[in-house]
């Protein structure tokens, strides 16, 4: 790094990536391993050794150098669970030597001091995580746990909604479900395990969200809630329709359909009078983005997804911004991340939903309304996707 990049970088002060520090301060290993934990399980950064809060370069003397650099070495070696891997650079400026430590999103997320705590940044700052869900996310990120296949306590074989799961089998396997047990002397308990929709007596999320009678009875917070506002202001008092979309993934979807369908405009353009106009946003681009909504939500977060109209664009908004190393523009290209992958691959099958699995709906969806913008927003740990709306 060259100095003049170096003071650029001081000049816009501490944030979520960037970090100051006295080296008379860095002298505690284990205050040192939650700073470069918080970094690793966020989306790294540097820490700037020989500056102080207030962004002023003190400097490094030299003979601190070796002390900090065997201390870091140490400190991500002994104290950091698992191992990290730092990089150094000492770059001297006008002022003093700057020591710039540099920490990469690790990809063995969580981390946690050697005391067994798990740190993430807050603002410049970093925070214990004490939320189970909030690790749970972390173990997700890594690929160690899918909220999909996570056990929802409460639930049984009698939560099934068994016209839903007889139509899917006979369709997906050729025959009547209840032959299918006799022949196999198989209970309906042990094929979903066999299915993977089920760990013993209690359903797992797929099981209850694709299958289930009535899912928000375990699960409240995974509903739609759609309004049809008046004006474009989210916190305005006025709407035309709202409504709040329960049932498995598949009433979800169309519900959000119908809610979407009967609130847009239908345009004449050319066609006779006698003849229904088209919405006017394509349904392929509709179907596809509330699937996306649907299935690639976090699970880990207890909120709903959202529908939003309002009289200059639609938005579609679900818990969770987009997971790992995933960027809009990678997923504009094609390049897709499955969240949860029971879920997709029960999507794929019978009549679910309109969903092929293969990384091409925001694709598709573009193609028919090439203004969508799509918007992943960290902070916030929200996903949207926005469709500008023409004026009447």
């Amino acid at each position: 790094m060259e100095a003049i990049e170096l003071i650029e970088l001081i000049a816009r002060g501490e944030d979520s990536h960037t970090q100051f520090k006295q080296s008379q301060d860095v002298t505690n290993a284990q205050s040192l391993a939650g700073e470069l934990a918080a970094f690793s399980n966020s989306k790294g950064g540097r820490i700037l050794i020989g500056v102080s809060d207030q962004g002023l370069v003190t400097g490094v003397v030299p003979p601190d150098v070796r002390r900090l650099n065997e201390l870091l070495s140490n400190t991500a070696t002994n104290n950091v669970r698992p191992a990290i891997n730092l990089e150094t650079e000492n770059v001297p400026t006008a002022d003093g030597l700057v020591v710039v430590v540099t920490v990469r999103e690790g990809i063995s997320k969580p981390y946690a001091d050697n005391a067994g705590v798990f740190w993430v940044k807050s603002g410049a700052d970093k925070r214990r995580v004490t939320s189970r869900e909030e690790i749970q996310r972390m173990l997700q990120s890594a690929n160690l746990v899918y909220a999909d296949e996570v056990p929802v306590e409460g639930t049984s074989v009698d939560d099934i909604d068994p016209e839903h799961f007889n139509g899917f089998f006979a369709k997906q396997y050729g025959e009547p479900l209840d032959n299918a047990l006799d022949k196999a002397g198989l209970s309906l308990g042990r094929l979903l395990n066999n299915l993977r929709l089920a760990r013993e007596a209690t359903l797992n999320l797929a099981g209850l969200m694709i299958f289930g009678r009535h899912p928000q009875r375990h699960r409240p917070a995974f509903l739609v809630k759609a309004v049809s506002f008046v004006g474009n202001d989210p916190a305005g008092d006025k709407y035309r329709d709202s409504q709040d979309i329960e049932g498995c993934l598949r009433d979800l979807h169309k519900g959000t359909m119908s809610f979407l369908t009967r609130n847009l405009k239908r345009l004449q353009g050319e066609k006779g009078i006698n003849t229904e106009g088209d919405l006017e946003v394509p349904v392929v681009a509709l179907e596809e983005l509330v699937v996306n909504m649907l299935l690639h939500r976090d699970y880990f977060i207890s909120a709903p997804w959202r529908v939003m109209l309002f009289d200059n664009r639609i938005e579609l908004i679900s818990p969770g911004c987009l997971p790992n190393n995933l960027t809009v523009e990678n997923i504009r290209n094609g390049v897709s991340v499955i969240r949860n992958p029971l879920l997709a691959s029960y999507a794929t099958k019978g009549d679910e939903l309109p969903y092929r699995g293969i990384g091409t709906g925001i694709r598709r969806a573009l193609a028919a309304v090439p203004e969508l913008e799509l918007e992943s927003d960290q902070d916030r740990n929200l996903f949207t996707a926005r469709i500008p709306r023409r004026p009447a």
